[in-house]
């Protein structure tokens, strides 16, 4: 497997998998099929809905959690409060301990809001758990 590696220092995959209009009742079959197939990125969002079958196919995988590089994606949020909500609910439906990105799905509305909602996050350490990065700011 090729990966790229980020500006964080994080080793990326350079195959992936995104799973954007795959309904939830066949993404977990066909997650399932690309981790066997040898896919270790899998991208998934909030506003596709198929999050927590993303997080079945790699909990029943058999898979090192740490071997498969998995993003999701804040859709657009009104304030911090809700974006933390919002990155809290992606998790708990991934059920997957941690998310190796956590991208701004779509940057409009309080996009300093949802960084700072991030950072929040990133604290806990189900976000980057596997680096511990400390908090980042943005760029005025």
């Amino acid at each position: 497997m090729e990966y790229a590696t980020l500006s964080n220092g994080m080793k990326m995959p350079m195959l992936g998998m995104g799973v954007f209009q795959v309904p939830e009742a066949e993404c977990e079959r066909l997650v399932t099929e690309d981790l066997e197939t040898g896919y270790r990125l899998i991208d998934t969002a909030q506003a596709y809905g198929n999050e927590a079958a993303v997080g079945r196919a790699i909990r029943q995988s058999g898979l090192a959690r740490e071997d498969v590089f998995v993003t999701s994606k804040l859709s657009s949020i009104i304030n911090e409060g809700q974006a933390v909500q919002a990155i809290e609910g992606s998790l708990d439906k991934l059920d997957i301990d941690y998310v190796d990105l956590f991208l701004l799905h779509a940057p409009w509305g309080d996009s300093y809001a949802a960084w700072r909602a991030l950072e929040q996050v990133l604290e806990t350490g189900r976000v980057l758990r596997r680096l511990g990065f400390p908090t980042l700011t943005p760029a005025p």
